[in-house]
């Protein structure tokens, strides 16, 4: 990778890293001041409001995780940081995927329509699945700390006793690669989850719209508009979760000799948490209104400034 393209992704990363956290930081501001209004908040509120605070801290490890490989090109020099950087990321990491997720299964279980018993007893019993997914999760989360923690640790003690060994470029390209399969093999679970429910939401709305043309209702029935919004807050939610699950096995694929290409893949990462936080603000009535009167109020101060400059 050149140094003109090197600095152009460095750029997106830091533009997406400014987005992200203003758009999630606004979420979480405006759900926790209705939070504090209303003395009450709702389910989906809450799970966004979760994911919001959970992006912000995965976009802060990941930008620190970036720069500790650019400027630590022997990682050797900097073990206790690379531990530090990377537990952090795998817990906000691990809390963004779920509690997407979450609001995945949420979408699934409040708008899709079967008559099977199981997904009945889960509709009714919807708050205490998304609990108990996040609770199980915490397994997941737990194994992967402790995998991780023992590569770091492996790799650190093979570093001293082995002056030769170095871990520069092919060696420091196998442990970021080995980080990355762990990630990846972890990171399977939730995709698999949304997946499944989105592919059944699909499923539920094709039946609907099925079930509304054989009654001539047309396609502006209440409960078919709601389903269509359900799935395109879940299409642009499975796009970029693809997108950052691609990013992460993509590179294990790669051959050892484009670890430059790790700015361009940091930038798909960063994507996910950045972007997808924008279209909750735009799908979201709530979030969406706020933004407006923040925009207004920007608008009416800086006309008021103009008036005042002579």
């Amino acid at each position: 990778m050149g140094i003109a393209i090197g600095i152009i992704f460095a750029v997106i990363i830091i533009v997406q890293f400014i987005i992200g956290n203003v758009a999630n930081g606004f979420i979480a501001l405006v759900n926790i001041i209705d939070w504090v209004k209303r003395r009450k908040i709702s389910l989906v509120d809450q799970i966004i409001t979760a994911l919001a605070i959970s992006r912000i801290d995965m976009l802060c490890s990941t930008f620190l995780i970036v720069l500790i490989t650019s400027l630590y090109p022997d990682l050797n020099t900097a073990v206790k940081m690379v531990k530090i950087s990377n537990n952090i990321w795998i817990v906000a990491n691990h809390f963004s995927i779920w509690l997407a997720t979450s609001l995945s299964i949420f979408y699934f279980l409040k708008i899709a329509n079967f008559s099977n018993y199981v997904f009945l007893c889960l509709r009714w019993r919807l708050n205490k699945v998304v609990s108990v997914t996040l609770l199980l999760s915490l397994v997941l989360l737990l194994m992967n700390i402790l995998i991780m923690n023992m590569h770091i640790d492996t790799w650190s003690d093979g570093s001293k006793r082995n002056v030769s060994f170095g871990f520069r470029s092919k060696n420091c390209t196998r442990f970021f690669k080995l980080a990355l399969l762990i990630n990846t093999m972890f990171t399977c679970v939730p995709f698999t989850v949304s997946m499944v429910a989105f592919l059944l939401l699909i499923f539920s709305l094709w039946r609907h719209l099925k079930n509304m043309q054989y009654h001539a209702k047309g396609s502006r029935d209440p409960s078919t508009a709601v389903h269509i919004k359900a799935l395109q807050m879940v299409v642009v939610f499975i796009l970029f979760y693809t997108l950052f699950f691609l990013s992460l096995a993509i590179q294990l694929w790669t051959s050892e000799s484009q670890e430059k290409n790790n700015l361009f893949y940091a930038t798909l990462i960063i994507t996910f948490p950045s972007v997808h936080s924008c279209m909750l603000i735009l799908r979201n009535s709530k979030l969406r209104q706020a933004s407006l009167l923040v925009l207004w109020w920007l608008l009416c101060r800086s006309k008021d400034v103009q008036t005042l400059v002579p």
